[in-house]
């Protein structure tokens, strides 16, 4: 649901009708939306899910995950209608900066539910799987916005609005029937509903016994309370202020900049893509036809992702990964360099009265397309590595008596070091501001290595795992790169 929302408006700035209503017109006879609420827009939903990550933090631990999922979810439900009914800029941005708020509590809750409900061994799946309905919803989006491109009305970006109404329903349904978190459950001290979660989340073997099924439900629920009563000793109460005290300082450090990191590695230009595409050389129809591969191929990477944390270590695959989208845009910006003919859009045929010709959606030489291509193996790399394994060290690496809290701060960092992101990408491609075009690409791979060394030096191996061992290596202080092959005692 969010993956839609998101790359919807972005994408939206190469969408005729969607320019005409809400841009400016240019002296070439283009429509345009100006860099500064290019960034506005983009950024209202951010600044919305900064609230949102705070009050989920708080809600989550007043009145658990499920019932907080269920307010953000019917919240959303209300918000749409802004974005669906608006007529102007500033009342788009209001609708974003509403719509961010409940997004923000599903970027903290669906991680830390995932990660407590589940058993060590399926983590990394579940997690990486958060990544995988991203890259679903972007899908979605592209294929919505494609199927748009013959439509000359402002239903050509109301309907992708709309559609986002078809998400929280049954979403709302599936959360209300599951189970709530047993470690949740456990700090607030209800052990017989706790043992109840348990149960439910648990399948009782074909040749198990009722006792030995109920003395291992016994047993994790006992590890459960004894983590929980570990970490409750080790910590001064659970605030927002102790993610930052102790050991837990490192493990808040880890768990912002993974998630910061798919910042600095320029995956911008996939939120853009589209937009990007144009600026590149490309006609607006090919444009949305490379968008629309590009999260196809994000998709097969999400999936290449399952296959490779079964035999490859999560900082391994972060490494690389990182390693790859470095050479993609640096590859990308030396690409920009050399010079190429720049087709006219098909937009720019249309808005001119002319009639859109071979020539006016051709494809520009064979720079253009050598560049789109770049972007499509970066994303390919991009879902296959940083996107899915952030999701398993956010929930790894956290306390579990700090981890919604820790989570909330670390997507906060994420979403302030986006928000400074959405306001240079469209000065960077935007012909009327900077002008940079995909040249940008040498500014991401200046920050894409920072992030890889920033790894090399502090990025710990959780794989394999469980949430105590975790804890004894953070508490003894191990050190990033000796903690594949340091033994650790704890069962949870």
């Amino acid at each position: 649901m969010e993956g839609y929302s998101t790359i919807l408006v972005p994408n939206l700035y190469s969408l005729d009708p969607f320019l005409r209503q809400f841009g400016t017109l240019q002296r070439n006879g283009n429509y345009e939306i100006g860099a500064e609420w290019q960034s506005a827009l983009v950024n209202g939903a951010l600044t919305g899910q900064i609230v949102g990550l705070f009050l989920a933090g708080w809600l989550a631990e007043k009145i658990g995950y499920r019932r907080t999922l269920m307010v953000g979810l019917a919240a959303i439900t209300a918000f749409i209608s802004i974005t669906f009914f608006a007529t102007t800029k500033p009342v788009l941005l209001v609708g974003q900066c509403l719509l961010g708020a409940p997004w923000g509590v599903f970027q903290t809750i669906s991680t830390t539910y995932a990660v407590e409900i589940l058993p060590v061994r399926l983590r990394g799946y579940l997690t990486t799987y958060v990544n995988a309905c991203w890259v679903i919803g972007q899908l979605i989006a592209s294929i919505v916005l494609r199927s748009m491109l013959s439509i000359e009305s402002q239903w050509a970006y109301r309907i992708p609005f709309g559609l986002q109404w078809a998400f929280p329903v049954p979403i709302f349904i599936v959360v209300a029937l599951a189970p709530e978190s047993p470690w949740w459950l456990v700090r607030q001290s209800r052990f017989e509903e706790a043992q109840h979660s348990l149960r439910r989340l648990r399948k009782q073997g074909d040749n198990e016994s009722d006792s030995d099924f109920n003395a291992g439900l016994e047993e994790t629920l006992k590890q459960v309370v004894l983590t929980n009563n570990r970490e409750k000793e080790a910590e001064s109460g659970a605030g927002y202020l102790d993610c930052f005290k102790g050991v837990d300082r490192r493990r808040t450090e880890i768990t912002c900049m993974v998630w910061i990191i798919q910042t600095l590695c320029g995956s911008t230009f996939m939120g853009f893509s589209t937009y990007f595409y144009e600026q590149a050389g490309l006609s607006a129809r090919h444009a949305f036809t490379m968008s629309l591969a590009q999260f196809v191929l994000g998709l097969f990477g999400v999936l290449a992702s399952w296959f490779l944390l079964s035999y490859l270590g999560r900082r391994t695959i972060y490494l690389s990964g990182q390693a790859l989208t470095f050479l993609c845009v640096l590859l990308i910006g030396v690409l920009a360099c050399i010079p190429h003919s720049h087709t006219s859009s098909t937009r720019s045929a249309r808005s001119s009265g002319g009639t859109v010709t071979a020539h006016s959606v051709g494809a520009g030489g064979t720079i253009p397309w050598a560049i789109a291509a770049l972007l499509l193996v970066f994303t390919a790399v991009y879902d296959a590595t940083i996107g899915p394994v952030c999701y398993v060290f956010v929930s790894e690496v956290p306390s579990t008596r700090l981890r919604s809290k820790t989570i909330a701060l670390a997507r906060n960092c994420y979403n302030i070091s986006g928000i400074v992101t959405n306001l240079i990408t469209p000065r960077m491609l935007n012909p009327t501001a900077w002008a940079w075009g995909a040249k940008a690409g040498f500014f991401w791979a200046g920050t894409a290595i920072i992030g890889l060394l920033w790894s090399w030096w502090r990025l710990p191996e959780t794989k394999g795992r469980t949430f105590a061992q975790i804890d004894v290596l953070f508490r003894n202080k191990t050190s990033a790169r000796m903690f594949k092959g340091t033994r650790a005692g704890g069962t949870v």
